[in-house]
């Protein structure tokens, strides 16, 4: 699946998938290319609308090189993790995961466990979504939006979900 930016009317622009099914506890993983332009976020990430809840992987265009690691919990959010990944993100295909359990997320790049957060989890089933969109107006955090390198691309070659089974 490819997700295009292709112009920003009224100065904002994306392309989104939302599953119609909600997901609970377990591994998400995803594989892809990010979009490759400052100001610009690729994503792969899970979401309910209330409570506000979401588990989240970001590239910010500014640098493919990095990717964010991010959760809210009824709203409360502040738990950004910025991980070098050792490769440009927008190159080719990489494989990009989390294990949501009730107690903690892990985060993996290439099967490889890179982060753990371990409080205020959030616990709502939620949609998993890929996006990619402008974020004019947060330059320190995206980038300065370059709106002559549109049109732009996430690609997506796969994603996968395994329920989390609890030991009884």
């Amino acid at each position: 699946m490819q997700l295009f930016l292709t112009e920003a009317q009224n100065g904002f622009g994306g392309a989104e998938y939302r599953s119609s099914a909600f997901y609970s506890y377990g591994f998400y993983s995803v594989s892809m290319k990010a979009a490759n332009c400052p100001g610009v976020i690729s994503s792969f990430f899970t979401y309910t609308g209330n409570p506000w809840d979401e588990i989240d992987i970001e590239f910010l265009g500014k640098n493919t090189e990095e990717i964010q690691f991010n959760y809210y919990t009824r709203g409360s959010g502040g738990h950004e993790f910025v991980y070098a990944l050792g490769f440009d993100g927008a190159a080719e295909f990489h494989e990009y995961a989390f294990l949501w359990l009730p107690e903690s997320i892990t985060w993996y790049v290439d099967g490889k466990a890179v982060h753990t957060a371990r409080e205020n989890i959030p616990s709502a089933s939620a949609q998993i979504m890929m996006n990619v969109w402008n974020c004019r107006g947060n330059d320190g955090w995206s980038g300065k939006f370059e709106e002559e390198l549109l049109p732009v691309c996430a690609s997506y070659e796969w994603i996968g979900y395994s329920p989390y089974a609890a030991e009884q």
